[in-house]
């Protein structure tokens, strides 16, 4: 405006302009003070540029980096992923997803420690994971009880050393870096025993079918041959002639389309034989009255696991199908049998969980020999509470029902390549069992065709390289207690 009243740039601006410049420069004064008094930023105080939102929902997966795995090869690693190069994720997803392939990665039991970061360009992001290894190559001490589980020897056989087998298997779990096993043991003491295994979980590029072989021989001088009161009896020494010779071998195929779910096959031929000692007191130890069991076996199991950590699991769901034929030459005419697990594990609140798991097997015929008719009392399949005792039958039932409070969890460092994460976790427990188990030909046995349940409370401690202890205060229908110490997995 001043421009515009100006007839020349050497002429003074007119009255008009004079008195309009001044008010404007009252007003631009005003302005500055007014904003020195309402301004935060303009007396002191440090004012934060507003939040940027990111507006980037979907992010693409640009690379995966793999770090610390000096045997185990990249593949194996990127297997049990559920992201691969060129994904598309949502942003909001990207915690969760480092969390479940944390528990993935775990459940290889290859690393002691896994840690993972990511770093993101625009609508990309890359993927960082590094990861420490355990001790692949392990020898491991063999401890076998000849008794259905160490509470019985230590309790009943009064731990009688001569009642144990000892050895030692040396085995590499990551055999070549492929997640191949391959493994030896040497055994002797109770029963003398050699065996050799290998498994290869994948042969092809997708990374779906494995192969493994297995052979085993193993000889004894006592055994057990008849069941009494649901308790077995033995006959024959800890040294002298031998009266049980076993013999196997077999050949598997595997089958893991997706990361939770595998399909394994297997066909062995096994040979048994017993010394006419057993048979005088057992003639039906075998079919036929023979001292010899000769028998093709076809074996398949079907695994769907959905759980949180496959060595001791706090969520998810699992299920386990097997399905069993055998054909026999010799000693054993047909068996057939199905066995179906299934369990439910779930988070209840902070530090508090909950669990349920179902057993079950069916059997076909019901008259079979007395060696192949175990039933409730071994391995993992008993009801807690009667421990002492061997149930035999041919179908069965097993519930098992937990509530559990973690009370410690921490994870030492230690400066010893192998061990440098300790991980140590206690938790306590309240638990009830309910078992069946159905006997066509029972004889003097107690416990089978009736219902069995039990009570306790106990302790469950689980530290580096899956060991686990299970301490249990439990009491059974017949009024008896006692507390028991288990090596394995519910």
């Amino acid at each position: 405006m001043l421009n515009n009243c100006a007839d020349h740039r050497y002429l003074k601006p007119c009255q008009l302009c004079i008195n309009l410049h001044g008010l404007q420069m009252r007003y631009l004064l005003l302005s500055f003070i007014f904003t020195l008094l309402l301004v935060p930023g303009a007396h002191g105080q440090v004012q934060n540029p507003p939040a940027q939102t990111d507006s980037v929902k979907k992010l693409t997966v640009r690379d995966i980096f793999i770090d610390g795995n000096k045997v185990t090869r990249s593949a194996v690693i990127r297997r049990e992923l559920n992201i691969k190069i060129g994904d598309i994720v949502d942003a909001d997803s990207v915690n969760g997803i480092i969390e479940e392939n944390k528990l993935r990665l775990f459940n290889l039991q290859l690393f002691n420690e896994v840690d993972q970061r990511t770093e993101r360009s625009g609508s990309m992001i890359d993927w960082y994971i590094t990861v420490k290894e355990r001790w692949y190559i392990i020898p491991g001490f063999i401890f076998q009880f000849a008794d259905h589980n160490f509470n019985t020897w230590w309790v009943e056989k009064d731990h009688d050393l001569h009642r144990v087998s000892e050895g030692i298997t040396l085995t590499d779990k990551n055999f070549r870096g492929n997640l191949e096993t391959l493994s030896a043991s040497i055994q002797t003491g109770y029963t003398q025993k050699l065996a050799l295994n290998y498994i290869r979980p994948y042969v092809n590029n997708g990374q779906t079918n494995g192969l493994g072989f297995s052979f085993s021989i193993a000889q004894s001088a006592q055994t057990y041959y008849a069941t009494d009161s649901d308790k077995p009896l033995y006959v024959g020494g800890y040294s002298g002639p031998v009266i049980l010779r076993q013999a196997s071998g077999g050949i598997s195929y595997i089958y893991r389309p997706a990361y939770a779910s595998r399909h394994i096959f297997r066909l062995s031929y096994k040979d048994y034989s017993v010394a006419d000692t057993v048979l005088k007191l057992n003639p039906d130890y075998y079919a036929n009255r023979s001292d010899h069991a000769r028998f093709m076996e076809f074996f398949y199991r079907y695994e769907l696991n959905k759980v949180d950590n496959w060595n001791y699991p706090l969520k998810g769901f699992k299920l386990v199908a097997i399905g069993l034929a055998r054909e026999g030459f010799e000693g054993i005419n047909f068996q057939g049998f199905a066995n179906l697990e299934t369990g439910l594990f779930k988070k209840l609140a902070p530090k508090w969980y909950a669990d349920g798991i179902i057993r079950g097997r069916l059997m076909y015929p019901q008259a079979q020999p007395y060696y192949f008719l175990s039933g409730l009392g071994t391995q993992t399949d008993y009801v807690r509470g009667y421990e002492y005792y061997v149930i035999d039958g041919t179908n069965y039932g097993l519930c098992r029902l937990d509530l559990k409070r973690e009370m410690f969890n921490n994870t030492w460092a230690l400066p010893v390549k192998y061990f440098t994460a300790v991980p140590f976790r206690v938790y306590l427990k309240v638990f009830a069992d309910a078992g069946y188990i159905q006997n066509m030909q029972p004889g003097n046995s107690f416990l089978s065709n009736r219902l069995l349940y039990s009570g306790g409370v106990g302790m469950d401690i689980v530290t580096l390289y899956d060991i686990k202890f299970r301490f249990e205060f439990a009491w059974n229908h017949l009024a008896q207690n006692g507390l028991f110490l288990h090596f394995n997995s519910e």
